[in-house]
């Protein structure tokens, strides 16, 4: 071996984790705190997080005092944490989907690393400038832990496929449990599906009992088991609400009011894997042809195998939500890194066949006809990557539209249209630039950083200009702030004609629960009231007797704020 060899590696190796953390440090921890926490679901996770952590109690999640057991505490547990070494805030609440999505690129580099030598900065660059990761990587949410623990798991599972390494396999049943923790027992479920149909389209039937290792089972109900029956022996209604409700029904009955068309997750995938979208409609157009022409001999080497699994990785979760009665868009998360590791796996592919083309001297060979080679980056910097102009000019135009998606954010916030004048003019220039660039004779090595380069323009753009109007106009933020302006004391709070958003943030911000005029629940006290826009009269007929003062406006969000006396 070159005794230069090692340390001219372990120099780009620590080069390649610098910019790799540097990226996602900036994607995932900038600007966590921008904006307040939004929808309902952010602050009422945040506030079980807290009250859990205000009674030191780490089994039974707690929302206004009660038993709030819709999720697995995995969430809460982060959060909880975040929140002792942090200080209770929207930052500190965002702060493990954060992590959990930096652990999640750690794991893609380092196993690419290992199997996939040469692709591992491109594979955890492209997983984390995808729009979807970015999102759910500043959400104070479930869905991240998910996703990131079960990837983790997946790629744990391969790596024993092809080093048949127990270790491997330990990490994947460890991993697999703390999906578990995430949101229950969907992730054990997918994993099977998944692993069931990669090997049945292997025909490596052994595989399966090998599989079904009993340490590695022993280790999963030694993670997942104790809090599973620690909450069921605490709250015997556990089984009931989680399992029955909050799993078997959301899946197969609309009881919880998110009904989408079956397609709803096709287009919902494709934007998650913005700006990557069309390199992973060419790199599954790619396999599908394959696949179609050369049968069980497209995947019948170890290096075929892999894009092989990521396909069937990726399609699961969406046929599988696609059949679901309640569709969210964070569903969909857990299929996204296969789709940008597919990217990364075809880019690495034609890298391959180029720096082949270049080396003989020939004319390039069909992709088909190649097998995806191990290539250092050194190597294929140095061969003609030209990328053809169909590519580039797609690619620079979904560059373009995430700018231009970017700049509209705030417009889309305050008045609900896009920005189409100077957006449009800008995202259009930044297209032609990205489309220059990636037609020159080094393009298909420079797509990578100039893809990463627009995903961080854009978040940029989304933090200094939309954050401040998504803040205005979506959070319970700035109503609390308004709120404590007026008293530093915790008076009640009322609500009418005010939605779950805003009630669930206001508990979060004001960490007291609001009651609601709609409900017949008036407290007696003196207590502010926050109302939509124009209701003082409907007010006062609800409160007769009692002096109702007006205090202020929030326009963005079409509220007014009320004292209501004795």
């Amino acid at each position: 071996m070159n005794p230069e060899t090692t340390p001219r590696t372990n120099s780009r190796t620590r080069t390649e984790l610098l910019l790799l953390a540097a990226f996602c440090g900036f994607l995932f921890f900038y600007g966590l705190g921008a904006f307040g926490l939004l929808g309902a679901d952010e602050p009422r996770y945040a506030q079980i997080a807290r009250e859990m952590l205000d009674h030191s109690d780490w089994i039974t999640p707690i929302l206004g005092g009660k038993p709030w057991l819709e999720k697995p505490p995995l969430y809460y547990w982060q959060a909880m944490l975040s929140f002792r070494l942090a200080g209770v805030s929207d930052r500190a609440a965002r702060l493990p989907a954060a992590l959990d999505a930096a652990i999640l690129m750690a794991a893609i580099y380092f196993f690419l690393r290992r199997f996939r030598p040469g692709s591992e900065l491109d594979g955890a660059l492209i997983t984390a400038s995808c729009v979807g990761v970015v999102g759910f990587a500043h959400a104070a949410a479930t869905d991240m832990p998910l996703a990131a623990c079960f990837a983790i798991a997946l790629l744990a599972w391969y790596a024993w496929y092809e080093s048949r390494r127990h270790i491997d396999l330990a990490a994947f049943y460890i991993f697999l449990a703390l999906g578990t923790l995430a949101k229950g027992p969907v992730a054990p479920a997918l994993a099977a599906v998944i692993i069931f149909l990669f090997v049945a389209a292997k025909r490596d039937w052994p595989t399966i009992p090998r599989t079904l290792w009993i340490p590695g089972i022993v280790l999963y109900l030694a993670v997942a088991l104790p809090w599973y029956v620690a909450v069921q022996l605490r709250n015997p209604e556990f089984f009931r609400i989680f399992i029955l409700e909050h799993n078997l029904a959301r899946f197969s009955t609309g009881v919880y009011h998110h009904p989408q068309p079956f397609w709803f997750f096709l287009p919902v995938f494709l934007l998650a894997l913005m700006p990557w979208t069309f390199p992973l409609i060419l790199a599954i157009a790619e396999r599908a042809r394959l696949l179609w022409f050369e049968g069980k001999q497209a995947f019948s080497s170890p290096e075929d195998s892999w894009p092989l699994f990521l396909l069937i990785w990726m399609f699961v979760p969406i046929l599988f939500f696609s059949a679901s009665q309640s569709k969210l868009p964070g569903y969909i998360l857990p299929a996204v890194p296969a789709g940008a590791l597919l990217v990364a796996e075809y880019l690495a592919v034609r890298r391959a066949v180029n720096a082949a083309g270049a080396n003989a001297r020939g004319t390039e060979e069909p992709i088909a006809e190649k097998k995806p080679a191990k290539i250092s980056p050194d190597e294929s910097s140095r061969n003609d990557s030209k990328l053809s102009p169909l590519f580039a000019v797609a690619h620079g135009v979904f560059c373009g539209l995430l700018l231009f998606a970017a700049l509209s954010a705030a417009s889309v916030a305050m008045n609900h249209h896009l920005l189409w004048g100077t957006a449009t003019a800008v995202a259009a220039v930044f297209a032609l630039a990205i489309t220059v660039a990636l037609l020159s004779r080094a393009g298909l090595s420079l797509l990578t950083r100039l893809t990463a380069l627009a995903v961080v323009i854009s978040v940029s753009v989304v933090i200094r200009l939309a954050a401040p109007v998504i803040d205005a106009t979506q959070s319970a933020r700035p109503i609390a702030q308004r709120i404590q302006s007026f008293s530093r004391e915790p008076v009640p709070i009322a609500l009418y004609h005010v939605n779950r958003v805003q009630q669930y943030g206001l508990e979060f911000y004001l960490n007291r629960p609001a009651q609601s005029y709609d409900n017949g629940n008036i407290p007696s006290a003196s207590h502010v009231l926050v109302a939509t826009q124009g209701t003082q009269l409907q007010v006062a007929q609800l409160v007769p007797g009692r002096r109702v003062s007006y205090l202020t406006s929030i326009p963005q969000q079409k509220l007014d704020l009320y004292w209501v006396g004795k």
